[in-house]
């Protein structure tokens, strides 16, 4: 599990992207990818997977 914010996310097309608090670095995420509701600036926890520009942040939740 890595820990990060939501930086931004669009709740009516279903996509944002989370920085990684360790590394900086900016993940996708997708609304299937989703636990719970999340907004921007929220403290999210996720995991990485393989998706077919990269990695994107699957299993968010409130951290």
């Amino acid at each position: 599990m890595s820990n990060g914010t939501v930086k931004f996310y669009n709740e009516t097309k279903g996509f944002g992207f989370i920085k990684d608090a360790n590394s900086s670095k900016e993940y996708f995420v997708h609304s299937s990818g989703l636990k719970e509701i999340i907004r921007e600036n929220d403290e999210v926890t996720f995991d990485l997977q393989e998706g077919k520009k990269g990695l994107n942040a699957v299993n968010v939740k409130i951290a």
